[in-house]
Parts: C-alpha cells; structure tokens; sequence
C-alpha cells in the first residue's frame, strides 16, 4: 500500500502514551504495507507522556486547550487530512460535533469487556477495582466505535483477560494492559484497511468471529501467541 493510500491517523491521549507506543511499534514493524500513518497527537495535557513520543517519531502534536470546543478539535483534524481518530488513555468526552463528523471511523480502547465495566467515570484503576470488587472472573480489553456516549459505541475487537483469586487491582490492569498494546494496533490496521467497518445498518461488519478466537489459551501464552491468535481473528 503506497502512503498515499494509507489512512491518516490522529491520536487522542491524554497520558503517558503506552497504547500510541504499541500503535507506532506495529505500523513500524509492518512497513510500506501498513494502511496507516500517525500523523497527528492531540491531548488535553500539556506534559503528557505521550507529546514526548511524539516528538521522539518526528509526529505533530496538538495541545487541546479546551477539549470541549468541537470546532477547534474538528479543525485540527482537517488541517492534517485525518482520517480515522483512535482515542488511546484519552480521558475526556470527545465533542459531539466531532464524533458525528467521524462517525464510524473513530475508535477508543477500554479496559474491560464492554458493555461490562464502562461508563462516565470507569476509567483506569475504578475498572479493575469494579471488576474486583463484583467478584468476576473474567476482565479484558475492547476496542469499540466512538459515538456520542461513552463507552457504548458499535464493538470492533475484544479480548478476555482471566481474573486471579490474588489479583490487585494493579496485577489486573497491569495483564489488561497488556492485551491492549496487541489488541488496538491491530484493530486500527483493520479499519484503516477497510476489513472492520461499521455498517449502515449500525452495526459492525467485520472477519472478527469471537467463537473463532482461541479464548482457552494457556497461562503461560506468550505475547506472540496472543498476537497470533488476533491477527488470525482479524484476518491481519
């Protein structure tokens, strides 16, 4: 895929940039043939972590001096012909004006298995300490669309994530993120790619079949066993 096929990418974040780390690592590991570009980083913080990786990859960035002016936010993206928008530890209501003009091609990652454990205010720790605190057995990370409220968007990819018997809230998130850096880089490289898009219908068309993903792999499964088992679910 030429770089000019590649679909624009601005991130949103508003810390220190873990998930934009894994995302930049992958499209780097896929070369020419990525369907994507990071071409712009916006946050509502000043110092975060993830400004400083941006400048590390030579990638513009944008302070958001009011996350809830819709015209400003919207007006950045269409100065830098952004496609597709990935929401990545961004921890403010994104306007409405802006998630409708991007309406099935903005994307936001969570750290549960949604539409479990989300909603205003579930965000970081308050997950894992929610999910804890019901007594599940099970956490994960999804990957879902962006629409106007949070966390109920349209679902692209999931991933469950056991829950221990002598889990922390700090072991549960630390295991979450992990699914995380594998799950969104491949997420946005299907919908830039065109293989995961929502619908007119509202729904998600898309290879991703849960009944397809290996849920039972072993404690002992490797990243790249993770890996592998997403990108075939995926059809990366």
């Amino acid at each position: 895929m030429s770089a000019a096929a590649r679909a624009r990418v601005a991130v949103l974040a508003s810390g220190g940039g873990s998930n934009l780390g894994a995302l930049l690592a992958f499209l780097a590991e896929r070369g020419a043939g990525r369907a994507a570009d990071v071409v712009l980083v916006a946050g509502d913080r000043a110092g975060a972590g993830a400004f400083e990786r941006a400048a590390t990859c030579r990638i513009a960035t944008h302070h958001l001096a009011d996350p809830a002016d819709g015209a400003g936010m919207r007006a950045q993206f269409e100065a830098y012909g952004v496609d597709l928008v990935v929401l990545a530890g961004y921890l403010k209501h994104v306007p409405d004006a802006v998630t409708r003009a991007y309406a099935g091609r903005m994307l936001n990652v969570h750290p549960s298995l949604l539409p479990a454990f989300g909603g205003p205010g579930m965000y970081g720790a308050r997950v894992h300490r929610a999910v804890l605190a019901a007594g599940a057995c099970v956490s994960g990370a999804t990957v879902h669309f962006v629409d106007d409220a949070y966390d109920r968007g349209p679902i692209a990819a999931q991933w469950p994530v056991p829950v221990r018997a002598n889990d922390t809230p700090e072991s549960l998130a630390a295991r979450v993120l992990r699914v995380e850096h594998l799950l969104l880089p491949r997420a946005v490289e299907a919908v830039a790619a065109g293989r995961v898009r929502v619908g007119a219908d509202g729904r998600v068309h898309s290879p991703y079949e849960p009944a397809d993903v290996p849920f039972t792999l072993p404690p002992s499964a490797t990243d790249d066993d993770v890996a592998s088992a997403l990108d075939a679910a995926l059809r990366a």
